[in-house]
């Protein structure tokens, strides 16, 4: 499968995991915990299959080289609003706020990705080269899943 279609799917499974989160009720800190902690891990992942298969392949191409080293400090800044996020109890006043600026990096970042990269990736890249990729992709996937939590 098209590493390209993959990725989007993530996409699509962030965004709905943070706008679950952000309409979240502040009474309900436990359901925030828990879709927190799934966004969080959904985004970990993500972010190093990206940067692990798919940005290094990219940066070698003078098209996307720039939008690879920009994708690779928007992921530095998502890690550090989780951090913040993780060390914030869903109680505190600012924890919101923070969540509302994580939505907006990563819808950010996402638009980006998929208005710019993506198709600049369809013109340096073959066919072959996303499929393999792809499959690169569900075999780290399927690695986490099968992996024992820690």
């Amino acid at each position: 499968m098209n590493i390209l279609d993959l990725l989007k799917t993530d996409h699509n499974k962030v965004k709905e995991i943070i706008s679950t989160l952000c309409e979240t009720s502040n009474t309900a800190i436990k359901t925030q915990l828990k879709l927190f902690n799934t966004l969080k891990e959904e985004l970990e992942l993500h972010e190093k299959i990206e940067e692990i298969i798919f940005y290094p392949a990219l940066k070698k191409h003078q098209e996307t080289k720039d939008l690879v080293l920009e994708a690779f400090e928007e992921h530095h800044v998502i890690d550090l609003i989780l951090e913040e996020l993780e060390k914030t109890e869903p109680k505190e006043e600012n924890w919101k706020p923070k969540l509302t600026v994580l939505k907006e990096n990563l819808e950010h970042h996402i638009k980006e990705e998929e208005n710019d990269l993506f198709p600049k990736t369809k013109k340096v890249l073959d066919q072959t080269t996303l499929n393999e990729m792809g499959e690169k992709m569900l075999l780290m996937k399927k690695d986490k899943q099968s992996s024992p939590a820690l």
